[in-house]
């Protein structure tokens, strides 16, 4: 089995991270602000900033489909996730199962040399 690109996979797994937050404070805080506090400028900067990081993690699952590498499976759900809200917690969850199921492998190929 290929080897896995550990830092770019975490780096993926806190930019999903910092995704999935912007688009909790976009919703939860932001458009309140706008609706109730009439602060539509809340929604201007959190949706910019939203934005920019959902590009972002779009181009992250793109690069990492071959750097990491990742399935096709795994970027399709990225992609999919990226777009859901709570979406990219709940594919961080599988990232990090992939990153330990990796150094668990390394650790015991290491145990056997």
């Amino acid at each position: 089995m290929q080897s896995l690109n550990r830092n770019y996979l975490w780096w993926l797994i806190v930019m999903g991270l910092i995704e999935g937050t912007s688009t909790l404070v976009l919703f939860f805080i932001a458009m309140p602000l706008k609706y109730v506090a009439d602060m539509p400028m809340a929604v201007s900067v959190v949706g910019s900033v939203h934005g920019f990081l959902f590009l972002g993690l779009v181009m992250m699952f793109l690069i990492g489909k071959s750097l990491v590498p990742l399935s096709w499976g795994l970027t399709v759900l990225g992609l999919i996730g990226a777009i859901v809200p709570f979406g990219p917690f709940l594919v961080d969850i599988k990232l990090v199962r992939m990153l330990r199921e990796d150094k668990a492998r390394t650790a015991q190929a290491d145990l056997q040399q």
